[in-house]
């Protein structure tokens, strides 16, 4: 029997992000085709490792107290150094803490590393962690076996650091949605289609601002639905974008009921991203699977996850236009829509990413 170890996630089942997802899909999948998977989870509690098992998953629970950027460290370090007497192939999500994995490379085991976005070009972060971002970038290119991009994009970045034979790409995937309860949506008093929807953490880099700007600039008569967790008490730039919006922006905070979520994506009239650093982006997959007209940032991850049915735009006075002219065009929202729907089904499908990820693990797993 194949055994699959995944580290870099805080666990399963999936609470926090889109590598959570993932490794969920992914470790079930597995199961299903006879593979041993363990998967390591972190743990706010003192004491000693734990061991479950959860749909067939085997969990390790790694003990670790409090939940900031430090424990997360330190959850990674006690993974890599409890996994060290494991068999079998590793997959590593995300390569923050890759200088860790180099014990593993010592130990002579196979680690497969998934490479994520190109997290230290992200505004958010100042120059001590960018400077460790970068580096743990150069360490994972050089220590992985091998590598996995979730974009071209990335690939040809991660080509400029080493070979591109070492590195496939395989993006992330969604589900597609083709129903969702439209009584969710009362809570927020707003109705199918008359409103659009953004899903992002609220960073200045997803063009927050410029998105709630450019609605904001004269009466829509329709709502745009801003989900995330905004604290404008401490955070400025949060306290900014509350204070551009006009009053047919709404604010519920951050959702995590998925039923509520899909209804939310699955019943607006356009959902806008306004990501401009990373890969392939999990909600804007799960947009194109839940049939959503898209209205993104004008780059070139956005463009090949999207397609070219998507409108785009540059800065705020661009989008202020696509919704001076896309809002009440009903026939291309429709049209945008389809496209949506054919792109998912033609490259982000769950069925394909997970059998390109098996095909890879069983090529790289050990002799």
């Amino acid at each position: 029997m194949r055994r699959l170890n995944v580290l870099g996630i805080r666990g399963i089942p999936a609470m926090h992000g889109g590598f959570e997802t993932f490794a969920e899909k992914l470790a079930l999948h597995l199961v299903g085709r006879g593979w041993e998977i363990v998967v390591y989870c972190q743990e706010d509690r003192g004491g000693a490792v734990g061991e479950s098992l959860w749909c067939g998953v085997r969990r390790v629970h790694i003990p670790v107290k409090g939940n900031g950027a430090l424990s997360t460290v330190l959850f990674d370090l006690k993974c890599v150094l409890h996994a060290l007497s494991r068999r079998g192939v590793f997959l590593t999500l995300g390569y923050n803490t890759a200088v860790f994995n180099l014990l593993q490379r010592f130990a002579g085991q196979t680690n497969v590393i998934n490479m994520d976005g190109i997290e230290w070009r992200r505004d958010k972060w100042g120059p001590v962690a960018k400077t460790w971002f970068w580096l743990n970038e150069r360490a994972g290119c050089w220590i992985g076996n091998h590598l996995v991009a979730d974009h071209p994009k990335i690939k040809e970045h991660l080509a400029t650091r080493v070979s591109a034979d070492k590195i496939t790409m395989i993006p992330y995937g969604g589900d597609e949605v083709i129903e969702a309860d439209a009584g969710l949506l009362s809570r927020y008093d707003i109705q199918a289609n008359e409103f659009s929807v953004i899903i992002a953490r609220p960073e200045p880099e997803n063009s927050f601002l410029e998105m709630v700007r450019a609605f904001s600039r004269k009466r829509r008569n329709h709502k745009l639905v801003v989900l995330g967790n905004f604290t404008p008490e401490t955070n400025a730039f949060h306290r900014q974008v509350m204070e551009a919006a006009s009053d047919e922006v709404v604010f519920p905070g951050a959702i995590y009921e998925a039923p509520v979520v899909q209804a939310l994506r699955f019943h607006s009239r356009f959902y806008l991203h306004g990501h401009r650093v990373g890969g392939t982006n999990p909600s804007l997959v799960e947009a194109l699977g839940a049939g959503c007209a898209v209205i993104a940032h004008d780059n070139h991850f956005n463009r090949w996850v999207a397609g070219p049915e998507a409108a785009y735009f540059q800065n705020e006075a661009a989008c202020a236009e696509l919704f001076d002219g896309l809002l009440y065009d009903l026939a291309s929202v429709e049209r945008m829509k389809s496209a949506s729907r054919a792109r998912f089904k033609e490259r982000f499908t769950w069925e394909q990413v997970l059998r390109e990820y098996e095909d890879l693990l069983t090529r790289w797993y050990p002799k």
